[in-house]
C-alpha cells in the first residue's frame, strides 16, 4: 500500500508539473506574439511608408467570371505629403494592373521624404 500511495503522489506531481510547464510555454508564446504584433503596427522593417488610406482596386467582372486572378506588382512614387505621384506596372496581368494602378493613385501614405515603394495586390477569383 505504501508503494502504491508513493507512486500515485509521484504521478500526480508529474501531471501537475507537465500542466504548469505547458501553461508557462503558452504564456510565453502569447506574450511573444503580442509584442511582435505591436511592433509590426508601429514599425515597417523595410523602412517603407505605411498606407493610411487605401482604395481597393476594381476586379473586372469578366476576369472574375473566367477565374483569372493573380498578383500584381506596382512601383509607386510617393510624395513627401503622402500622395501618390506616379505608378508603374512591374508584374502581373496588364488588365488587373490597370485597375490596381487606378486604385493606388487614390491611396494616401504617411508623410515623409519622397520615396519609391513596391506594392503587391492579390486578385483571388474564388473570393
Amino acid at each position: 500500500m505504501k508503494g502504491e500511495t508513493y507512486f500515485r503522489q509521484t504521478q500526480d506531481r508529474s501531471g501537475l508539473l507537465l500542466l504548469l510547464s505547458a501553461a508557462a510555454i503558452l504564456i510565453f508564446v502569447v506574450i511573444g506574439f503580442l509584442s511582435v504584433a505591436a511592433a509590426a503596427q508601429s514599425y515597417e522593417p523595410n523602412g517603407e511608408r505605411k498606407v493610411v488610406a487605401r482604395v481597393d482596386p476594381e476586379y473586372p467582372e469578366a476576369l472574375k467570371k473566367l477565374y483569372i486572378g493573380g498578383i500584381v506588382r506596382v512601383e509607386v512614387v510617393v510624395l513627401p505629403s503622402g500622395a501618390v505621384k506616379s505608378t508603374r506596372l512591374m508584374g502581373g496581368s496588364p488588365i488587373l494592373g490597370q485597375s490596381t494602378m487606378k486604385a493606388i493613385k487614390l491611396w494616401k501614405y504617411s508623410p515623409g521624404a519622397e520615396q519609391t515603394v513596391t506594392e503587391k495586390v492579390e486578385f483571388d477569383p474564388h473570393r
